[in-house]
Order: C-alpha cells, then sequence, then structure tokens
C-alpha cells in the first residue's frame, strides 16, 4: 500500500533539499502529506528562516524544529545545547511526539554513517530510529500521544562511486573514512528529473549556507549538466518494521536495485 505521509528527520537547514529535496518534491506533487523535521537552528534563526523557504519551493509545508544547536554554531539555539550533546531520552521523547501527532507510513533520515560521518547526522540517524522504536510502544512516553507504527524507515545515501567523484572535486583528506554505500548495497534510486529545478532552487534558499559551504560552493561552480546528472537521483537503503512495509513513492516509477 502507497504512503499516506512521510516524515524527513534531518540535522541541519540545507539537508532536506539536498539529499532529499527531490523525493520531497515529487510527494508532494502526488498529493502525499509531507512533514519535516529539524534537529538543529531553532525558531528565528537566518537558516531556520531558509528552510521553511525552501520547503514552500518543493511544495511542503513548514518544518518543525527540535531546536537544538549546530554542533559548529551556538548561536544556532542560544541557550540551547548542542544536538549531540542533549539529553538523549530527551531528544528521542520529541521526536516520538512528533511521529505519533504526524503519523507517518515512512520515515526518512539519514544512514548510520551520516552520509559522510557527520556527527549531527549520525546522531539523528540513532535519535530517529530509538524514537520509531518508541512511538510504536504506547508504555513508552505515554503522554506523547497514542501509539503509531511506522511502516518503513529510509535512510538517505550516496553510492561510494558518486562520493569518490565529488571527493575528487572538492578535494578530501587521504585518510578520511569511507563515504556513503556501495553502489551493489542501494536498495532504491529515485529519479527526480522532473524536480530537480525545483530542488535547486530550494538548495539555493539555503544563501547563508551557500555562502559559507565548500562542498556548496563546489557545486554551485560546476556546469550546468554536471550538477543536473548529480542532482537528478536520490538514493536510499530500505528497512521495513511490519511485513511488506511501505513503497517510499505512490507510483510505479519507485525502481528497487536487485542484490
Amino acid at each position: 500500500m502507497p504512503p499516506g505521509s512521510v516524515m524527513f528527520v534531518h540535522a541541519h537547514p540545507d539537508d532536506e533539499s539536498l539529499w532529499t529535496g527531490g523525493t520531497i518534491a515529487r510527494l508532494a506533487d502526488a498529493g502525499v502529506a509531507v512533514s519535516t523535521l529539524c534537529c538543529t537552528w531553532a525558531e528565528g534563526t537566518k537558516r531556520h528562516a531558509e528552510l521553511q523557504r525552501a520547503l514552500a519551493t518543493l511544495g511542503a509545508p513548514p518544518a518543525a524544529a527540535l531546536g537544538y544547536a549546530d554542533g559548529a554554531y551556538p548561536d544556532s539555539a542560544p541557550g540551547a545545547p548542542r544536538l549531540c550533546d542533549a539529553d538523549f531520552d530527551g531528544a528521542v521523547a520529541q521526536v516520538t511526539a512528533h511521529i505519533r501527532a504526524d503519523r507517518p507510513d515512512a520515515v526518512v533520515t539519514y544512514d548510520a554513517y551520516g552520509v559522510y560521518g557527520h556527527p549531527d547526522h549520525i546522531h539523528t540517524n540513532r535519535i530517529t530510529l530509538a524514537a520509531v522504536d518508541a512511538a510504536a510502544t504506547s508504555s513508552i512516553y505515554p503522554d506523547a500521544g497514542p501509539a503509531w507504527q511506522v511502516r518503513s524507515v529510509y535512510f538517505t545515501t550516496v553510492p561510494t562511486s558518486t562520493m569518490d567523484a565529488i571527493g575528487r572535486r572538492i578535494g578530501t583528506a587521504d585518510d578520511a573514512p569511507p563515504a556513503g554505500t556501495p553502489n551493489d548495497e542501494i536498495d532504491l534510486t529515485v529519479d527526480v528529473a522532473d524536480w530537480v529545478d525545483r530542488k535547486w532552487t530550494a538548495i539555493n534558499e539555503h544563501r547563508s549556507e551557500m555562502d559559507r559551504s565548500t562542498a556548496l560552493k563546489a557545486l554551485l561552480a560546476l556546469d550546468e549538466d554536471t550538477r543536473r546528472r548529480l542532482l537528478r537521483v536520490e538514493y536510499y537503503l530500505r528497512r521495513d518494521l511490519v511485513q511488506g512495509g511501505c513503497p517510499l513513492l505512490p507510483d510505479a516509477r519507485e525502481q528497487v536495485i536487485p542484490r
């Protein structure tokens, strides 16, 4: 059965557009209820405002914010702990409450290595998985609403071949650990060619990050054809939590890669 709703849980503003923007736009255009939860950059901060503009570009409603600080920027949530320093149980309880309120059929977050090893991404993966389990168990956080069983979790990732190509363009340390997922272990590719222009516009809404990030500056410097090829496909691992699970997309263009 196709999804009626999908929740995206990301660590930072811009991640939703860069890693999953095409999928969000496809789902929104197909009438699937999309919700986004961002772990860092509190309401009222510049990047939270950029996030909301990006989601509007993708056709999705505004994101909710957990309100923790980005590990590198204390001003992202004045007075709040960094995401990786926050009380784990408290963070899980927050995400659990959002899952029970939104009742998503599928939840999307990062793979276990945070795609490329970012500590906030890795921590978001752990918080999200704990919350998905807790949300289905009525005795855990009983004040967070009625229990809800997510049918499948999808982990945004990138094939190692693509990460290697990106690394050659932007430069990475020779001793950096491998990033991404081996090509033959990818469960799902999503063709977002028809949505790539909206995805790129959404990425550009994150102006402060475009001005700061070496990787995004390198993406901006690419010729248009190369950039479109890079952005036109999004990749996922899939974990079913109930028999049969839940497809991420409501139409037949979802492609499962044979093992």
